[in-house]
């Protein structure tokens, strides 16, 4: 897929959804949930990427999806593993299936496999449902990064505001 189709793509996704400003991941995610009817669920993966293993991945239920993200890594890429999840969910991504019953096993041993409908997890950046979650969790990092947050309607903590958030604000709104 070509970039200019893909960004146009994931434009449109964006231009259709609820993004708190400033965005917070876990009130994002859960306006995905309410939009789609089904819970949404955020899982650590304690080992994922190391050796070679998935650092996301995205296992859909009956009744839930469940996103897993790699919990020895900072906030930002565990906020980019989760919004490329995201990505997929919202696209309706499909996969060849694994074998259900062993990430089950693995990640969740308390939920009957039989109940679980798609797991997908990366496979190839080539992939063109992984260009498009790539670019999507791409686009609404930047969105997120560029809100900036309201500083304090107190002046004193404004003042603090200011001078820890200057070196890191590109553009002021609202000052």
């Amino acid at each position: 897929m070509r970039l200019r189709e893909l960004e146009r793509q994931v434009r449109g996704m964006l231009a259709g959804l609820a993004v708190p400003d400033p965005f917070d991941l876990r009130a994002f995610c859960a306006s995905v949930a309410a939009a789609r009817g089904r819970d949404l669920h955020l899982h650590q993966l304690p080992r994922a990427g190391a050796d070679g293993t998935a650092c996301g991945l995205w296992l859909a239920t009956d009744r839930a999806d469940h996103v897993f993200y790699a919990a020895g890594t900072g906030w930002l890429h565990q906020q980019h593993i989760i919004l490329h999840e995201v990505g997929h969910i919202l696209c309706d991504h499909v996969a060849p299936p694994p074998e259900p019953e062993d990430v089950t096993a693995l990640l969740l041993p308390d939920l009957d496999p039989a109940t679980v409908a798609r797991v997908l997890r990366r496979s190839s950046y080539s992939a063109p449902q992984e260009q498009v979650a790539e670019m999507f969790a791409t686009m609404l990092n930047e969105r997120a990064a560029s809100a900036v947050a309201r500083p304090p309607a107190d002046p004193a903590l404004g003042n603090l505001y200011d001078a820890l958030a200057e070196p890191f604000l590109v553009e002021r709104r609202g000052r």
